[in-house]
């Protein structure tokens, strides 16, 4: 399994990928990936497919668990241009939250499955606010939404776009570091809901 589900995911990532067309919206205060210093960035978990799919190849890290499951993912995510950080939200956070740090510092932007990876969907956990506050850092958030999808009765409702679908990448102005933790987590979380109004409301005014 690890030396073929790798390959053959990648290869179906990028395949699917191919076909889509994705369009950004943004409100003013938002940073480009591309901009230094770089940054703990959130986005939820049903989006994970898409997001793969739209920043391959940048050398983002991402934090994956360090489950045979997590062993496959990781191994995937390479062949697509990711770093993985292995880790876990739920177990050995400390080690996570140090591995993260690291890969800022060697100048990697960090991306960071908000709700996941078991929920309560919707509900951002405290772990980005963590790494802000570790480094004195801004968090970025980001939600890609398809126009067409097939949603999986997953806990996260997932979503896989369908082929030929276009694609919203919407950005919410950055949450800047503040040292005061409770108030960064609280404009997070209404930074991530925004992600979500933004792109609904991208495909329902009818663009």
């Amino acid at each position: 399994m690890l030396a073929v589900v790798p390959r053959v995911a990648a290869l179906l990532v990028r395949a699917l990928t191919m076909t889509l067309r994705f369009e950004e919206t943004g409100e003013p205060g938002t940073r480009p990936w591309t901009e230094n210093p770089p940054g703990p960035y959130v986005f939820w978990h049903r989006a994970l497919l898409c997001s793969a799919g739209n920043y391959r190849g940048k050398n983002i890290a991402i934090l994956i668990s360090r489950s045979f499951d997590g062993e496959l993912i990781a191994r995937t995510v390479e062949r697509l241009g990711f770093v993985a950080v292995r880790g876990s939200s739920s177990r050995g956070g400390a080690s996570s939250l140090r591995a993260m740090q690291q890969a800022l510092a060697a100048g990697h932007f960090m991306a960071i499955t908000a709700d996941g990876p078991r929920g309560p969907k919707y509900v951002a956990k405290p772990g980005a606010v963590q790494l802000a506050q570790m480094t004195e850092s801004y968090v970025g958030s980001f939600y890609v939404l398809p126009q067409r999808a097939w949603t999986l009765k997953s806990w996260d409702g997932f979503l896989i776009p369908k082929p030929f679908s276009r694609v919203v990448v919407a950005y919410p102005r950055l949450v800047e570091f503040s040292p005061d933790a409770e108030a960064m987590q609280a404009e997070v979380q209404a930074a991530l809901d925004r992600s979500v109004e933004m792109a609904e409301k991208h495909w329902s005014s009818g663009k």
